[in-house]
């Protein structure tokens, strides 16, 4: 049976938090037990599933298979880790395809990969679960800004979407509720390694001297460091009502068949079943069975077909709009010149027509644009189906709608702070995100994007309004709950009242802060972990 090696014991003198030496022989099918466990677990706390405890747990797994062991394997250790977790988490991709599905997952387990290496000689420190947890956090921003762009989607936050993790949101942002995940992950592995120290009263007696006192604080104080983080969460203010709501009709039209044009290239068809479905709601609310919206939020896509250009597209709309008289928001693709197009969130007038708009910032990979077009398409032909190239929007979706400025988000931006923080510094107060999951329907990503919503209430104090193709279309309440949402595959519709506030949190205003503060935090304490290891290599050498 294959052992492990056992590392050089700590300088004298240098405490180990109380923790095992990482000397401690674990045979290497244990550990590889382990990862793959942890994996799974990690997984099982993401929707649809939802089992939010999993995540710490799974965390803790992972840990328990890199502790003790050198950077090397742990290097691919977290890489075995990854790929179970993210195979499934991610599995909606396979949409695109299963080549595509296998290469996103192998180049985001790389970044697990190193953050492992790096956590190696950090569980030598004191306090390593501290800086473990940070370690986490620059693993998670590093993957959500590259490789073109960055792919942010699983980090750990996103597994707690009403938990008793989500108020660190308000905060921090997902990165401090990632931070708390993997910090309670730390501490639970901790407590397994500690050996029982004795009471502070014993080890003085013994001893009779200062140093028992300074190795009994030595544990004391990351104990407290550890706990701090939780403890602010009771400390925060808690935005409460202003008084204002506004009233949202929610359109959720669907799609002919499975995926966008299932039947073949027909945009008509999901633009009628949408015009359909807010005639619908027009109607309802004419029958008083349903409130009285002030604006309509339509899906992404809900046209794919240029309102600015095709008469009938813009006359469907404009008839649609008409009907349920109050200003609507249209998700349309539009040509921008010959060659390219934008993915836009278009406010229409049942008067004036087409007005104000965002185009999406943040687009899909491969699916909107393909990245180095010119040597991907000569080397990869099924990257033509993405036609015409998408162009980024460059501002902020804040869009006056009726008696609100509403805040736009489409579709796969949910998962971008930077995005959804600076829309709602611009004014967006409800967030309103258009989505298209119409591929993906029946899939992980409707529950996971829901969850997302979730956490991006909580952490700007704003309810979020999600209307999509196939669903799910719901309304979150700025604490995180959803309090209405649709099935997937159905058409549906319904008008929700939803609070407008405009209180920032203490997220919303301090913006990338914390974040850099943990990931510095991290990446410092592996610094120091790594010379101190050299160090204690270069006196064994010389002692040697």
């Amino acid at each position: 049976m294959v052992q492990e090696t056992t590392s050089p014991p700590p300088a004298a003198g240098h405490a180990s938090d109380g923790a095992a030496r990482p000397g401690t022989r674990w045979v290497l099918p244990g550990r590889i037990a382990a990862a793959v466990a942890g994996g799974l677990t990690l997984f099982a706390a993401f929707p649809p599933l939802g089992w939010w405890p999993c995540a710490p747990l799974g965390i803790a797994l992972v840990i328990g298979s890199l502790y003790g062991v050198r950077a090397r394997r742990a290097a691919w250790l977290g890489y075995l880790a990854a790929a179970v977790f993210l195979l499934p988490a991610l599995a909606w991709v396979r949409t695109i395809g299963d080549d595509v599905w296998f290469m996103l997952v192998a180049t985001e387990c790389f970044f697990y990969a190193a953050m492992a290496a790096l956590a190696a000689p950090v569980f030598r420190s004191r306090g390593w679960p501290l800086w473990f947890a940070g370690l986490w956090v620059l693993m998670e921003w590093a993957r959500s800004l590259v490789p073109i762009g960055g792919f942010p989607w699983a980090r750990v936050a996103f597994s707690q979407g009403e938990t008793p993790y989500t108020p660190y949101a308000a905060l921090g942002g997902v990165p401090l509720v990632s931070f708390a995940v993997a910090l309670r992950a730390g501490r639970l592995v901790q407590a397994v390694l500690s050996r029982r120290a004795a009471p502070p009263a014993v080890l003085t007696r013994l001893t009779g001297s200062s140093a028992a006192r300074a190795a009994v604080l030595g544990r004391a104080v990351p104990v407290a460091l550890a706990l701090l983080v939780p403890a602010l969460t009771f400390a925060l203010p808690r935005p409460g009502d202003e008084g204002r709501s506004v009233n949202i009709g929610i359109v959720q039209g669907n799609v002919p068949g499975r995926g966008m044009y299932a039947l073949g290239d027909e945009p008509a068809v999901v633009l009628r079943n949408h015009a359909t479905e807010t005639k619908r709601l027009a109607q309802a609310v004419r029958d008083g069975k349903l409130l009285k919206p002030d604006i309509v939020v339509l899906p992404e896509n809900s046209t794919d077909i240029d309102p600015y250009r095709d008469e009938y597209a813009r006359q469907i709309i404009q008839d649609a709009v008409s009907d349920v008289g109050v200003p609507t928001l249209v998700g349309a693709v539009v040509a921008i010149g010959s060659d390219e197009r934008a993915t836009r969130s278009l406010v229409w007038d049942p008067v004036t027509g087409a007005g104000a708009y965002y185009d999406k910032q943040n687009l899909v990979p491969f699916g909107e644009y393909t990245p180095f077009k010119d040597l991907v398409l000569a080397l990869w032909e099924r990257a033509s189906l993405v036609g015409r190239q998408s162009v980024p929007g460059d501002k902020p979706g804040d869009l006056k709608m009726g008696p609100v400025t509403i805040g736009a988000v489409n579709c796969y931006e949910v998962a971008y702070d930077g995005t959804v923080r600076e829309t709602v510094r611009a004014g967006g107060s409800p967030i309103v995100v258009q989505t298209n999951n119409a591929s993906y329907a029946e899939s992980n990503l409707p529950p996971q994007q829901l969850a997302m919503s979730q956490l991006r209430a909580v952490e700007h104090n704003r309810a979020v309004v999600t209307a999509a193709t196939t669903g799910i279309s719901a309304y979150v309440t700025p604490d995180g709950k959803v309090s209405w949402q649709t099935r997937e595959l159905v058409p549906d519709m319904n008008v929700v009242k939803v609070p407008v506030r405009t209180q920032e949190t203490i997220a919303t205003r301090v913006g990338v802060l914390p974040e850099w503060a943990l990931m510095v935090m991290g990446a410092a304490a592996a610094g120091v972990a790594v010379w101190r290891g050299r160090r204690r290599g270069d006196r064994m050498r010389n002692d040697g």
